[in-house]
């Protein structure tokens, strides 16, 4: 039997990539890998980021924004930060691996909701791609 590896994914909000990363770790590589995920300032799950999730088959309108505070004590085989590379990314002490990889935050585009939509599956495929090279 192999030994499932933690991993947590941080961000600011914890609305976006973060939670993105979190399904698309558990969904394909759960069978190894077991993610969470928190930010630094957390909010609420955005909208987009469920419905591109909700494109692939992944489900994660249940989960909820939370604050890297929640995670205190804890021990990660993984700490990620997925934040860009101009924002301030948040800092967890316990983790055995420290990992960094910038993706945008497709929060912040602006423009119209097709916009806004094809930039949330742009960085949801990015990030999954990353994932399954870095992890898989």
């Amino acid at each position: 039997m192999m030994l499932v590896k933690s991993i947590l994914f941080l961000c600011v909000e914890n609305s976006a990539r973060s939670q993105m990363a979190e399904g698309l770790t558990n969904y394909l590589l759960g069978d190894r890998y077991q993610a969470k995920s928190a930010g630094s300032k957390p909010s609420t799950v955005h909208p987009l980021a469920i419905a591109v999730m909700k494109e692939l088959g992944i489900d994660i309108s249940q989960s909820r924004s939370k604050s890297v505070r929640e995670f205190r004590g804890m021990t990660f085989d993984y700490v990620v930060t997925v934040c860009g590379d101009d924002e301030e990314c948040p800092y967890f002490s316990g983790g055995k691996k420290y990992l960094h990889k910038s993706f945008p935050d497709p929060a912040a585009v602006q423009g119209s909701d097709d916009k806004k939509l094809m930039a949330f599956r742009a960085v949801r495929d990015t990030i999954k791609q990353w994932i399954l090279e870095e992890f898989g």
